[in-house]
């Protein structure tokens, strides 16, 4: 089994920086076909470019990379364990394009966490803006295993607790149901 620990916010940034080089393929195995367009109040809501991925401060390989996970949310999987102090997860992909960009995104957003730094991503959950707010209140740590990414995130607020469990139940449902999940939550309705 290979353990890469991966603590702070130099760690989480240089694991994320290795990982880049394969961002260039992982956008391009993102497609889209067999997706569908939908809206129906007529806006006609891009299921294929899904520029609610966009964030406005947001990357354009942070974004592809979201858009390669919904795409292939099927190859996923994921194990969240709620501790009284925050959350363990192991997450992966049966795809390894998949599994890239999952650790790509995880790596980079624990690490904008770590830096306080919010992308802003159009249709993100308001369950992030905490996080983003306190994220000197947050301990992270991330191995990448063969079972998949894990990560441990704990803290003694209890604001951040709760939304730690939040946030990995939303994760989760995504990662279930795709943009479904997203729709619901947008809606109220999930």
């Amino acid at each position: 089994m290979t353990i890469i620990p991966v603590t702070g916010r130099l760690a989480a940034a240089a694991l994320a920086l290795s990982l880049l080089s394969g961002a260039a393929q992982a956008q391009m195995h993102g497609g889209g076909q067999g997706m569908m367009h939908h809206g129906q109040d007529g806006t006609g809501h891009d299921e294929v470019t899904m520029p609610g991925l966009r964030g406005l401060n947001a990357t354009p390989g942070e974004s592809a990379d979201l858009m390669t996970m919904f795409h292939h949310f099927d190859t996923l999987y994921r194990e969240v364990e709620n501790l009284p102090n925050g959350i363990r997860t192991v997450t992966g992909a049966t795809d390894p394009y998949v599994m890239d960009a999952l650790v790509r995104h995880v790596t980079q957003m624990i690490g904008r966490v770590e830096a306080g730094d919010d992308p802003q991503i159009f249709i993100q959950s308001p369950t992030l803006d905490i996080f983003f707010a306190r994220y000197e209140g947050l301990e992270n740590e991330i191995e990448i295993t063969e079972a998949g990414i894990v990560v441990t995130q704990t803290s003694d607020d209890p604001d951040l607790v709760a939304a730690l469990h939040t946030h990995a139940a939303e994760v989760s449902d995504m990662a279930a149901r795709g943009m479904q999940a997203v729709h619901e939550r947008m809606m109220g309705g999930g």
